[in-house]
């Protein structure tokens, strides 16, 4: 499993030119999946995000999750995030999951996030999404779970 975040002042999706989902201050993530994900890699990269410490502290230090400020949590399908680019000049993908397993694994992610707190919103799957961002730093990081 995958996620790259984005430490972000707001951000937005919007689909067929309508907006489905906007947070402020917070983390913009997208998530991708492999074919051998489960609720382990779930549990794990839902942990990771929410407590992963970007923010600055007292003294301007990364320092502070999303969970310690209360901030918002967007996040977003990508399956392109798993292609396979070591080679050549067009992505492989064979490292996804398959288009219904990959959604099930995002339903249950945003399911495990919401559980921990109720600033979480989403993209939505298989739709052709235009995510419009703030980025804060800008900080991105990768993150990766087995």
């Amino acid at each position: 499993m995958i996620a790259l975040l984005q430490r972000v002042k707001k951000a937005s999706v919007k689909t067929n030119g309508a907006k489905i989902s906007s947070i402020q201050q917070g983390l913009l993530v997208f998530v991708a999946f492999s074919p051998n994900d489960s609720n382990q890699q779930l549990n794990r990269m839902a942990e990771r995000v929410l407590t992963y410490r970007v923010f600055a502290d007292s003294k301007d230090k990364m320092n502070k999750s999303l969970l310690d400020k209360n901030f918002e949590l967007l996040v977003v399908p990508q399956f392109t995030l798993a292609a396979d680019t070591r080679s050549g000049t067009r992505p492989s993908f064979s490292n996804a999951a398959q288009s219904e397993i990959s959604e099930k694994l995002f339903l249950k992610f945003t399911d495990i996030l919401k559980s921990k707190s109720p600033n979480i919103k989403s993209g939505k799957f298989k739709a052709n999404m235009q995510v419009s961002l703030i980025n804060d730093g800008p900080v991105t990081f990768w993150l990766e779970v087995n």
